[in-house]
């Protein structure tokens, strides 16, 4: 099955692998105030509530908020890439890596349409499994 991660690794603790093999992103709402984040919260930090808070699963699409073309890395870091904000729809904002578009300001409308999909990271545990990472790709065809 295409994007089946079943045997992958989280890189970070805010993925998440479903029963399905699917990857996902898990945030977490405010039912007092609405506000949705990434990541498991105790507390909201909008509105301090702590008997209010939720898990959720992020959403997949959004639109680009902010943006940076970094031209200097750590060594074995391709540049230039684009280092991007995302508010996603349903809520919550993710920072990430903006793939498959020209490094170029031309080339970035603000607000334009993103994805977010989930890859294979490249690296792996000293067992030898691979960790799952999400980026953003441009949403094609979508406006």
């Amino acid at each position: 099955m295409a994007n089946d991660f079943s045997g992958f690794l989280p890189a970070i603790p805010m993925i998440r692998i479903g029963d399905d093999g699917k990857a996902f992103i898990m945030g977490s709402h405010c039912r007092n105030c609405g506000e949705t984040v990434p990541g498991e919260r105790m507390a909201c930090a909008s509105c301090g509530k702590r008997e209010t808070i939720e898990p959720v699963r992020l959403g997949t699409k959004g639109t680009l908020y902010n943006y940076t073309i970094v031209h200097r890395s750590y060594p074995g870091v391709k540049v230039p890439f684009v280092s991007a904000i995302v508010d996603l729809e349903g809520g919550g904002s993710l920072r990430g890596t903006l793939a498959e578009v020209e490094p170029d300001p031309a080339q970035l409308p603000w607000n334009m349409p993103v994805n977010v999909v989930f890859r294979d990271s490249g690296q792996t545990n000293p067992e030898g499994k691979p960790f799952v990472s999400y980026l953003f790709v441009p949403a094609q065809g979508e406006a």
